[in-house]
């Protein structure tokens, strides 16, 4: 019977904790289906211990494609790798994450498998009898949750959010088989060349991975005032978010958008400074363990999602935060 896959995620770092969340995704659909759960690697200097890792974090099997081709992820070598892998196994599902990685891959994938796919979902689960995978994702701008078959193709295929769920907990007494897949010339990519990495500026570590956020909308008023938000997330330990209106305005680049037009985040604590709540911002951060929203405006969307919130001046209310974590950090 096919088995469920998970598309695992290797840097320079090690494993990805995204990948690790996908294959507590992964083991409760095996499970229900009754098959193994099997997860893929593609990198270059992967080591032994990460691979173990996943079998003790769930997968019963993991595939392995290291070469030097592999070690900076482009979409035409990763796919070269991963739909002759489909097309032999023919597994019945394969999700990832709704990373970059996953987002550009994966779509890419499934137009040459010939299969569906449901991108940013929030929930997966097996329809009893069928055998068909439930796949729910946020539609209509956040306003409503929309669950989507693909019944007539294999594999079925979707991403997930980050952080939409808990990693789950190791098992060091299990174990799994790690097949290692010969190299081939045809993995690399002729036509891009990567010619290095850079960090953007101003932000350290994707929002999408962080604990902590602090993000800054229009009711800042001007971009001097967007330092307020950056000095708030550096002491907290956090990086720094946006709302549309303010990266519009060129208050903060692009990547740091928050929001069904940016990035979906799922921070353990997600700090809302001078933002309404556009519904497709609300979308964005509906995951969020704990939501704070600092507004003027008693009536903003905003506060109702919000498990704290702080009604009045910003710049008076964002100073005297500031102060009290100081006076903290003294004691």
């Amino acid at each position: 019977m096919a088995d469920v896959w998970t598309l695992s995620e290797y840097s320079e770092h090690g494993m990805k904790d995204v990948s690790l969340e996908l294959l507590g995704r992964g083991r409760a659909l095996a499970d229900s289906l009754g098959v193994s759960l099997a997860a893929v690697v593609l990198g270059h200097g992967i080591d032994e211990t990460a691979l173990q890792s996943l079998i003790e974090h769930g997968a019963d099997v993991v595939y392995v494609a290291d070469d030097p081709c592999l070690a900076d992820f482009t979409c035409e070598s990763y796919a070269k790798v991963l739909v002759p892998l489909i097309k032999e196994h023919k597994p019945q599902v394969m999700i990832a994450a709704a990373t970059t990685t996953g987002r550009t891959l994966m779509p890419y994938v499934a137009v040459q498998v010939h299969a569906g796919l449901t991108a940013d979902c929030t929930e997966l689960a097996i329809e009893p009898g069928t055998g068909n995978l439930l796949q729910t994702r946020p539609a209509i701008g956040g306003n409503i949750m929309a669950t989507i078959k693909s019944p007539d193709h294999r594999p079925q295929m979707a991403t997930i959010r980050p952080r939409s769920t808990k990693k789950p907990m190791r098992d060091g007494s299990r174990v799994g088989t790690i097949v290692h897949i010969p190299p081939s010339p045809s993995w690399k990519n002729a036509c891009v060349e990567v010619l290095g990495l850079r960090s953007l500026e101003g932000q350290n570590a994707s929002i999408e991975e962080a604990e902590i956020v602090v993000s800054g909308g229009k009711g800042l008023k001007k971009r001097d005032n967007f330092t307020l938000v950056e000095d708030l997330a550096k002491a907290l330990g956090g990086e720094v978010g946006a709302s549309r209106d303010a990266v519009d305005r060129g208050w903060a680049a692009y990547p740091h958008q928050v929001g069904l037009s940016g990035k979906t985040i799922s921070p353990r604590l997600y700090v809302a400074v001078g933002i309404s709540g556009a519904i497709q911002h609300l979308a964005g951060i509906k995951t969020a363990k704990c939501i704070v929203a600092i507004n003027h405006d008693e009536h903003a969307n905003i506060l109702d999602l919000a498990d704290f919130a702080l009604v009045g001046d910003l710049f008076t209310i964002l100073p005297e935060i500031q102060k009290r974590l100081e006076a903290r950090r003294q004691a």
